[in-house]
């Protein structure tokens, strides 16, 4: 009995040595086939699926493709006569959606016959435009379409849009828009074309454009902003290389607020970097609208002005000799209570419109290289071979009030002191420098005011320069009193920024600053303006600071900026830049003095203070008169006062005075000197704002 259950335990025992057995095989076999699955599905993920579900990643992926700005428009002082403007012209652009390229993918499938296929649609474009196009505008050719393609991305990436043709004509719009379908990936947009009053109105203080590529490479301004922009969130602030941007003048100074934002187009890209899928158009904004304070009416009388008188000089003898080099002429007006700019004008001038694709040719630029600049503002040269003055001349007599009430000032003399005049003053070592009045002439005694109306260069040099430099000549800087007079000419704005609201302006040539030269002969010479050259912007400042008695205004070229619905964006209000506090007497002994004879005035209904000057420098060995003129008026209640520099027009009271007439007149007819306009037709502005396109 106990044999048999022994047996039956070992065949239990056995049968559950195979249950476990198998049950360990089926395990090993299932996670066998577990594992070749899933290493099947990888591979199948890895080799099969892979690329499709890459594509479909990356077709996830959006440019965004900026759409050109639309830009705002520089108003004159009336509103009604637009100085710069943007017209709407519809352009054909079209995006690549094959890979064109001479790739190397292509060269070893030659099968692909792509080329063939673009070479097919360019030469139909240039059909249609033979035959849609302006009869009277030169044909597009197949070859210069192909090119404007870029097939090689040799100037654009693949999603970027080519432009094709701008400024089509409304048959062209209309078949394109008819037949797109014709044409994969064509598209008709609307762009603007910049325009210029062709009057030519104060062409240098508006400036000009260029293309953003172009400006980038000059101007740090938008260099910045290249470095900045792929930071940059909002894709309506990236710039297009093709886009025009402001390169001078109010363009540029302006620039942002013109602008407004540019649209772009959202494109889905793939992974050969082609768009694919469909588009989503942002429009662009259009930027804000400036409004100068160049007043259109009164910039061209004073254009004109310059320009005649230029014409006189050339054939009309001043002191028995003519001025047939007195080549340009500039001017600038200013009111003394706001700081407003109403005329500046650089002559001669020249049409801003050759700037209006952003670009010139080469022959316009030879035309207008030497006059394109704006010298109201900055130091340029006249092209006339080096031996003539360039823009920014030295001051001459119209330093004289400035002189005074540095001496008066100083304590150096009083409104009650009187100068013996002889014609003459010395200084030097045993007095072997002199200075004679101009023409030798004696006035013998006078005051500070008579001395100013005269135009003494001896008192100046005697009574300002010398003493000047005495009262300083024991500090332990031998130069103190050029120190002294530096302070006082930049405290008046020579030789420091005006904070006009234009780019790239000159502060001037401090020639009392070389160290050349003594002390002594520097203030010598500095006291009737013989050692600073400025410019009429400058000039301008200085005259309003005495006019103002004191203030000095910041000169602005814009009053306000409205959005495009007309609502007031920003106002630029009148700003004192410093002030200079004299004892009243001190100002009244000079504006006194600003009384020189001018027979261009003749019949002025209005009492104004003015100074004449004639600045000589030596250029190309020679010396060569400078005409140079500044005034305020009324002389009480003063409301504009005028600056006008003619290199080589000879004495200032017979080039610029005549000059300086006819902005005054014109002020006084469209505002007022009293605040009362003369102009009896109000009809002008207009009918000048009708005649625009």
């Amino acid at each position: 009995m106990r044999k048999m259950d022994n047996e039956q335990g070992k065949d239990n025992e056995t049968s559950d040595r195979k249950r476990f057995s198998f049950r360990i095989n089926l395990f090993f076999f299932s996670s066998f086939i577990i594992f070749t699955v899933i290493i099947v599905r990888l591979a199948i993920l890895q080799f099969v699926d892979g690329p499709q579900l890459k594509q479909q990643e990356a077709s996830n992926v959006t440019k965004n493709v900026p759409l050109t700005p639309i830009r705002g428009t520089i108003y004159d002082s009336t509103g009604q006569n637009r100085l710069a403007y943007s017209t709407p012209v519809q352009s054909l652009y079209i995006t690549l959606s094959k890979n064109y390229s001479d790739s190397v993918e292509e060269k070893r499938n030659p099968d692909k016959k792509l080329l063939p296929e673009l070479e097919n649609m360019t030469q139909k474009l240039a059909n249609r435009f033979a035959e849609y196009g302006d009869k009277n505008e030169p044909k597009m050719t197949a070859e210069q379409i192909m090119d404007a393609m870029d097939r090689n991305y040799q100037r654009l990436s693949g999603f970027t849009p080519r432009l094709i043709k701008t400024n089509l004509s409304k048959e062209e719009v209309a078949y394109f828009m008819q037949h797109k379908s014709e044409f994969p990936g064509i598209d008709v947009v609307e762009e603007t074309v910049r325009h210029y009053d062709p009057d030519t109105v104060a062409v240098q203080t508006v400036g000009y454009i260029k293309s953003y590529k172009s400006a980038r490479e000059t101007l740090d301004k938008y260099k910045n902003i290249q470095k900045s922009m792929s930071a940059e969130n909002d894709p309506g602030l990236i710039y297009m290389d093709n886009e025009s941007v402001g390169f001078d003048g109010l363009e540029y100074q302006y620039q942002e607020q013109l602008r407004g934002k540019n649209g772009y187009k959202t494109v889905p890209i793939d992974p050969r970097n082609m768009p694919e899928g469909v588009d989503s158009v942002t429009p662009p904004q259009k930027g804000d609208n400036v409004y100068s304070t160049i007043n259109k009416e009164i910039q061209v009388k004073t254009e004109n002005a310059i320009m005649d008188q230029l014409r006189w000089l050339h054939t009309h003898a001043v002191s028995g000799r003519t001025h047939p080099y007195a080549k340009t002429g500039f001017a600038v007006a200013m009111e003394v209570d706001t700081g407003n700019v109403v005329a500046m004008a650089s002559m001669p001038d020249y049409d801003a419109n050759y700037w209006q694709t952003g670009t010139i040719s080469k022959d316009k630029y030879e035309e207008i290289k030497h006059v394109y600049q704006n010298a109201t503002i900055k130091n340029v040269g006249s092209g006339q071979s080096g031996q003539h003055p360039d823009s920014t001349v030295l001051l001459g007599s119209t330093i004289k009030p400035l002189s005074v009430l540095i001496g008066l000032e100083e304590g150096l003399f009083t409104t009650n002191t009187y100068y013996q005049d002889t014609g003459a003053a010395y200084f030097g070592r045993n007095n072997s420098s002199r200075v004679r009045n101009s023409s030798g002439h004696v006035y013998g005694s006078m005051d500070p005011a008579t001395a100013i109306r005269h135009s003494s260069n001896a008192f100046m040099v005697d009574m300002v320069g010398k003493r000047l430099y005495n009262k300083y000549i024991n500090n332990a800087a031998e130069d103190q009193g050029v120190n002294v007079w530096d302070r006082y000419m930049k405290e008046f704005g020579l030789g420091v920024s005006t904070g006009v609201d234009l780019p790239g302006e000159f502060k001037g040539l401090l020639e009392y600053t070389k160290k050349d030269e003594s002390a002594l002969s520097k203030l010598a010479y500095a006291s009737f303006g013989q050692q600073g050259k400025y410019t009429p912007m400058q000039l301008a400042q200085y005259t309003t600071m005495i006019a103002t008695k004191g203030k000095r205004m910041e000169p602005h070229l814009v009053s306000q900026i409205k959005d495009t619905n007309g609502n007031v964006v920003q106002t630029i209000k009148p700003k004192v830049l410093n002030e200079v506090k004299f004892p009243d007497a001190y100002w009244n002994e000079v504006i006194r003095g600003m009384a020189t004879d001018v027979s261009a005035f003749k019949g002025f209904p209005y009492d104004f203070a003015r100074k004449t000057g004639t600045s000589q420098q030596s250029v190309g060995r020679e010396l060569k008169d400078n005409g140079v003129f500044i005034a305020f008026a009324p002389r009480q209640n003063p409301k504009l006062a005028v600056a006008v520099v003619i290199p080589e027009g000879g004495f200032g009271a017979w080039s610029a005075g005549p000059v300086a007439r006819k902005i005054f007149d014109a002020y006084d007819e469209v505002y007022g000197l009293d605040g009362v306009p003369k102009k009896k037709d109000t009809t002008t502005a207009d009918s000048n704002a009708a005649k625009q396109p």
